[in-house]
């Protein structure tokens, strides 16, 4: 049985522990060719520290860990290099601070190359640090630094003490321009993109490689990727669930791949597929489970924000990280609950989506247990009941569980902004059916609010808000809505039409009919 090396971070450990590999050394071959300072910004758990292993390893001639991969005949493993490597998300940072927690790294990797360092300041010890290094080795130093911006993300809702930390930073990371001369290779990742002005004014010499085609994939895996390396396990779990291997390598794609920095090329999350792959091929939430975006939700309610598909974003809005002004989309986009589908190269603007089924699901579960204020109680249930009410064309059940979804809407709210709760409430619990069964939200003037297929019925709903019943189900007909599936793959399926108002002062269905065509 293979070994799947999940949390695994050490790119020795995978490789002396016989865990599965995925040769990325191309990407290194190619930077180390390319140029001497990047960035690389990308969603938690995605490889990114196992980047910054390898790297390592390579410039430390670890040269048996190479045997059979890219770069293996490729690089000069005769010539090593000082290396510092940083990992700040192994830095107790709430319980000793940024600055003490920097100061005892660098005496760390001080003491561990017996070398002496005198100056007080975090930027000067810093560069004595790699002037000393380059100075006894007579070789340029390597520095490597892993989730640079924890100390400013791990407290956003403390900004007094993110903007001391960004201070410490900017000082910190400033020293390495004046170090050029005793530096061989330098690489920062992390999940934002602050402003340059804010963290990386001093060093603006950085080639930030997170929206550049050719490094698309420099991390997650790809398709290609996942069709040589996982075939067997595809066509074993293929054949328990009793689907073909090309109907299995669909779901996987559909619910775990989709992650894009250009908007063609896509790549999977590796946490989620390693997962999947050692959960024996079900269907779960993993990568977005183990980080619950509370915090996240909390501001994308706060700016009534609920609706992120085709998100258009202008390109300087989806580079820059103000933590002292946050836009959401940005925020979601960096930490990865969205991504990138298209982009026009001609008014330079982004089309941001959700990436794939295990996102779409999870994060829309969660805003709507908050705008429900209920976000303590489960909305699955109710959507499944709403389901089943479907699959039995039971109108009358489906619209009292729609009754009991807006229930428990907190009364100030729901006077203040009840259109923007309404819209919300609808469209998060349809976009969330979509999971169970085909839902479609449509919102172009023109198109039906949802259509629902299930396997006996497709279901055209129109709502009104202070209006008729009568008057949604008209313009269902008047518009034609249902015309497109009588004579498609679905005209065996019975049609009903159904037309839903909803009164704001009484916060519950008003009225509502339904028509079978």
């Amino acid at each position: 049985m293979r070994r799947y090396p999940i949390g695994i971070q050490s790119f020795k450990e995978i490789i002396t522990g016989n865990y599965l590999y995925v040769d990325k050394t191309a990407f290194i071959h190619q930077m180390k060719a390319m140029g001497k300072y990047y960035f690389l910004s990308r969603p938690r758990r995605f490889g990114k520290s196992l980047l910054i292993s390898t790297l390592q390893a390579l410039y430390e001639g670890r040269q048996e860990l190479f045997t059979g991969l890219y770069i293996a005949d490729k690089w000069d493993f005769g010539q090593t290099n000082p290396t510092i490597v940083i990992y700040f998300n192994q830095m107790s940072l709430r319980e000793v601070g940024l600055a003490k927690s920097l100061l005892d790294t660098l005496d760390e990797q001080a003491q561990n190359n017996e070398i002496t360092i005198t100056n007080d300041g975090i930027g000067k010890r810093f560069q004595e640090l790699i002037q000393k290094l380059h100075a006894k080795t007579g070789r340029k130093v390597v520095v490597l630094i892993d989730e640079y911006d924890k100390p400013i993300v791990d407290f956003l809702e403390e900004l007094d003490i993110a903007e001391a930390n960004r201070n410490t930073l900017k000082s910190f990371y400033g020293i390495l321009k004046p170090a050029d001369e005793h530096l061989e290779f330098v690489l920062l990742t992390g999940v934002s993109k602050f402003a340059k002005v804010s963290v990386f004014s001093d060093l603006n010499n950085l080639n930030d490689i997170t929206l550049k085609k050719q490094f698309n994939e420099v991390v997650g895996i790809t398709q290609a990727e996942l069709e040589a390396t996982f075939s067997e396990e595809i066509a074993r779990f293929a054949q328990e669930t009793e689907v073909s291997y090309e109907t299995f390598l669909g779901q996987i794609k559909h619910w775990y791949n989709g992650y894009s920095w250009g908007g063609k090329a896509t790549v999977y999350n590796p946490f989620s597929l390693l997962n999947f792959f050692s959960d024996s091929g079900a269907f779960r939430n993993y990568w977005f489970s183990t980080g619950t975006p509370t915090w996240l939700v909390q501001e994308a309610f706060k700016n009534r924000f609920f609706d992120f598909t085709n998100l258009e974003i202008t390109e300087n809005r989806l580079e820059s990280f103000d933590f002292k002004n946050l836009y959401t989309p940005t925020l979601l986009f960096q930490t990865g609950y969205l991504t990138i589908k298209s982009y026009n190269k001609t008014d330079y603007t982004y089309i941001l989506d959700y990436p794939n089924e295990e996102v779409r699901l999870s994060l829309n579960q969660y805003l709507l247990e908050a705008f429900r204020g209920k976000e303590n109680e489960e909305v699955i249930p109710k959507v499944l009941q709403l389901r089943n009410a479907l699959n039995n064309n039971d109108m009358a059940t489906a619209i009292e569980i729609i009754n009991i979804i807006f229930s428990t809407l907190p009364y100030d709210l729901w006077q203040r902004e009840n259109e923007r709760f309404y819209h919300a409430l609808i469209h998060l619990t349809f976009t969330i059916l979509g999971v169970y069964v085909q839902s479609e939200i449509h919102t172009a003037r023109g198109r039906c609010d949802t259509i629902v297929h299930t396997q006996k019925y497709s279901y055209a709903f129109e709502f009104k808000l202070d209006k008729t019943a009568q008057g949604a189900l008209d313009q269902i007909f008047e518009k034609g809505y249902l015309t497109p599936f009588k004579e498609s793959s679905a005209s065996s399926k019975t049609l009903i039409a159904v037309g839903i108002n909803f009164s704001t002062e009484r916060k519950v269905v008003e009225s509502w009919l339904s028509k079978t065509l």
